[in-house]
């Protein structure tokens, strides 16, 4: 079955980066398009970065452009996400999501605070 695992999260200063990573498995991870998203406490969850099947093309939400990096690895089947220039408004849990043959799946969310 489809399986989307996120790690990477942790406690982190403003200013600092933290790397997400996604391992997936049960699908053939090449052939589909992937999203990071988040949930911040009180607040619907939004998208925050989606890559091509290739890698060739991304897009990102406003809040992140130009600090966070969406990446993909098809060998290992893991997707990334590099996030810079953190700020406390960054705090949320991060999603990896897909769609694959019209199901859609989604990891159980890795926790990302920015704090001093």
């Amino acid at each position: 079955q489809v399986q989307l695992v996120e790690s990477g999260g942790g406690l982190v200063q403003p200013g600092g980066s933290l790397r997400l990573s996604c391992a997936a498995s049960g699908f053939t991870f090449s052939s589909y398009a992937m999203n990071w998203y988040r949930q911040a406490p009180g607040k619907e969850r939004e998208l925050v970065a989606f890559i091509t099947i290739t890698g060739g093309s991304t897009k990102y939400a406003d809040s992140v452009k130009g600090r966070f990096t969406i990446s993909r690895s098809n060998a290992k089947n893991t997707l990334y996400l590099q996030m810079n220039s953190l700020k406390p408004e960054d705090t949320a849990v991060y999603y990896c999501y897909t769609r694959v043959n019209g199901h859609v799946y989604w990891g159980q969310g890795t926790q990302v605070t920015v704090s001093s």
